[in-house]
């Protein structure tokens, strides 16, 4: 793998993201900015030779309790990898970068969704720890599960369901 660093960017840097998703075809793209300009979205980039490659945010205030619980649990709200670099292990290393700064932020849980027939997110998600099932949900975009991650061991008795 190429030499690579994991930077937080500002909303300044934002738009660069762009390089690695479609930010004008995306619904979502200015609630993110706007979480980004309260504090609530932390946008971390995988670069490669000052490239954006991939990105991970986590949301530390959101209102759907199954994602977020103040001081407790925290919001994986994506991890996307320009496409001619997926299957790389760029995904995992985000991941992995994720939780050690949700642990670093005092978290003992995390939280993400993912649609259901979405089984390379959902094998690498299993892989990484998302094993527990919060909720099996529909909205207009088609089903998704909400998954947890304990990161804290004292959270252990927490768990629910397991993926199947």
């Amino acid at each position: 793998m190429q030499k690579y660093t994991i930077e937080q960017i500002g909303i300044d840097e934002y738009d660069k993201c762009n390089n690695i998703w479609d930010m004008k075809k995306c619904p979502f793209t200015e609630d993110f900015k706007k979480q980004i300009l309260k504090s609530e979205r932390l946008v971390f980039i995988y670069k490669i030779n000052d490239k954006f490659i991939g990105e991970g945010d986590l949301v530390i205030n959101n209102s759907d309790s199954d994602y977020f619980i103040p001081h407790k649990r925290i919001y994986v709200s994506r991890i996307i990898v320009k496409k001619e670099f997926r299957n790389q292990g760029i995904a995992s290393t985000i991941l992995d970068f994720l939780t050690e700064k949700s642990k670093e932020l005092g978290y003992s849980q995390m939280a993400l969704g993912v649609d259901i027939d979405n089984y390379t997110a959902i094998h690498l998600y299993r892989k990484k720890g998302f094993n527990n099932i919060i909720a099996e949900c529909e909205d207009e975009y088609g089903k998704f599960y909400k998954l947890l991650k304990i990161i804290n061991k004292e959270d252990k008795n927490e768990i629910s369901n397991t993926i199947r």
